[in-house]
């Protein structure tokens, strides 16, 4: 069986088994805390740019099917697993995960001792690595991430072109960030009339459409990033009634004048504690981003917060004091993982309907 070598920026060099694809991959090295939802994460455009370290010890089991992807393509950039299964035991199961890596040209490594990369990952931060042949051990070097800055990880995950899913409910206009498959299953389910437009979409765009309200989509890298996105928020606030996740929560964060800040760790898994502070209740939510918005900021905006992590107690939901706006750092849609705290989409359809009867988002 052909080596293949894990190579993080501080000179750690993980050596194991070859499987996906060929060639090589970069990214951040991050690590998913799941025991199921592998389609899911290397399917959610959040993961674009990452190289994805799987926790539990056995990965592929039930295969990969065509009901549970989140998007058309995969986003990650390479796979890191202690055993990968290739003798996947599901009825929905259609190929290995071997093969689809193969089909996507995602590179993987097995047989890594994944407990204590994760521990190297957890004290020392994430860091950028490569996954590359055995015995090539000096290939990382600082210019292959050269580009990396300059990357625009939300354009790459984002449409080109406005779509309709029709509906004969509320009139939603979903910014795509790098949206999820589920997020428009959950406004389907809902009878909304959905229109999803590109990242750069201005306010004046968006309003084109008449939206009853506007949906602004999960995705990937650094918030303060998505210019073009933030500058509509800043535009649709108080103009029509806003709902972001995910990217979306932290771009409204930053349209309200609050700020954000890259975490020492990134969240990403099925099984975090999220408390919602209005009905005094905990449920369980799947995450998967690198930022958080810094609580000290929110002193000088009309934000509050309306959930929070129960470990860790930081910032997990908000909403504006003044204008029909909410969103929810967490995925509300799971999917991977629960899906508890869907009823949020109910929320901000009873929102739309409240601006209705007000006769505005004023």
């Amino acid at each position: 069986m052909l080596k293949r070598s894990l190579i993080l920026e501080d000179g750690t060099v993980l050596t194991g088994n070859a499987f996906g694809s060929e060639g090589q991959a970069r990214g951040e090295v991050v690590f998913y805390a799941g025991m199921t939802g592998y389609q899911e994460m290397l399917t959610d455009p959040n993961y674009n740019g990452h190289i994805v370290t799987l926790t539990y010890p056995l990965v592929g089991n039930y295969g990969i099917n065509r009901d549970d992807f989140e998007s058309i393509v995969p986003y990650v950039e390479g796979i890191v697993v202690k055993e990968c299964c290739n003798t996947p035991s599901n009825f929905r199961s259609e190929k290995t995960l071997d093969a689809f890596l193969k089909e996507q040209g995602i590179p993987g490594i097995s047989g890594i001792d994944t407990r204590m990369l994760t521990r190297i990952l957890r004290k020392k931060g994430t860091m950028r690595g490569i996954i590359t042949a055995a015995g090539e051990e000096t290939a990382f070097h600082a210019s292959l991430f050269d580009d990396w800055e300059s990357r625009d990880f939300v354009k790459e995950a984002s449409i080109t072109k406005p779509y309709i899913v029709p509906g004969r409910g509320a009139r939603i206009t979903v910014i795509d960030l790098g949206l999820k498959h589920s997020i428009l299953y959950e406004l389907t389910a809902r009878q909304c009339n959905v229109t999803v437009v590109p990242y750069d979409y201005t306010a004046e765009d968006i309003m084109r459409f008449k939206p009853d309200g506007v949906l602004v989509s999960n995705g990937p890298g650094d918030p303060k990033a998505a210019a073009a996105t933030l500058d509509a928020i800043k535009d649709l606030l108080g103009n029509v009634p806003l709902f972001g996740i995910g990217l979306g929560h932290q771009l409204l964060a930053l349209a309200c004048g609050a700020d954000t800040k890259k975490l020492h760790v990134g969240k990403y898994g099925t099984n975090f504690a999220i408390k919602d502070l209005a009905k005094d209740k905990t449920f369980v939510a799947t995450e998967s981003r690198h930022f958080t918005v810094d609580e000290p900021s929110l002193g000088n905006t009309d934000l509050e917060v309306t959930f929070r992590e129960t470990n860790d107690g930081s910032i997990a939901g908000l909403k504006h004091k003044r204008f029909p706006a909410i969103s929810v750092q967490f995925n509300p849609e799971g999917a991977p993982g629960p899906s508890e705290t869907n009823y949020l989409f109910d929320d901000f359809l009873d929102m739309i309907e409240k601006c209705k009867r007000k006769g505005g988002a004023m």
